[in-house]
Formats: C-alpha cells, structure tokens, sequence
C-alpha cells in the first residue's frame, strides 16, 4: 500500500564515505530516479561518514553508500550505488513491484 501523495516532499539522506567512485554514482543515481519521478519534491542530505562517522549511528547504517528515505513514511533503506533503477524505485516506494 503507498503512502505517499502527490504533494509530498521527499526527505533523502545519503550516506556515503569520501569521494569514492560508488559513492559519486550513487549520488547520481539518486539525482535522476528523484528529478524524473519527484521533481522540485525532494530534498538530498549527502552525510560523509569519514568526516562525521557519529551519524551512522542514528540511521544505524552498516554499509555505504546507504540511502535512508526519511519521508514519506515509511522509512526506508537501500544500500549501494543505486545503478539498479528499478529496484531502487521499488526500495523508494515509487514503483509497485510485480509478481
């Protein structure tokens, strides 16, 4: 069942360690999937655990890149780069998944 509405904003954090090549990508990734199916709704918050290791904790992140949807509700988590749309789609509550 989604939850979300039209009028809903998206609160995304990314959790990434350093400039790493899978971190960048999935930041990238991240941008897309977001500006083709919630457009101007979505606010990123990229949280670098080699400058703030401490905030792991709170989302209990165990692997990077880790993205943690906040809102809307439910929380939600994916780790990796995000290369796969379609499950990344199916971890944001964007797209109902088949079968």
């Amino acid at each position: 069942m989604k939850t979300s509405k039209p009028d809903d904003v998206w609160n995304l954090r990314l959790y990434v360690a350093g400039q790493t090549p899978k971190c960048l990508a999935a930041f990238a990734n991240l941008k897309k999937i977001c500006e083709e199916h919630v457009p101007g709704k979505y606010t990123i918050e990229v949280i670098d655990l080699l400058k703030n290791p401490q905030l792991a904790e709170g989302d209990q992140i165990l692997a990077i890149p880790t993205l943690v949807k906040k809102l809307p509700e439910p929380v939600r988590k994916i780790i990796g780069d995000l290369s796969n749309t379609e499950r990344a789609l199916i971890g944001l509550d964007l797209r109902v998944q088949n079968g």
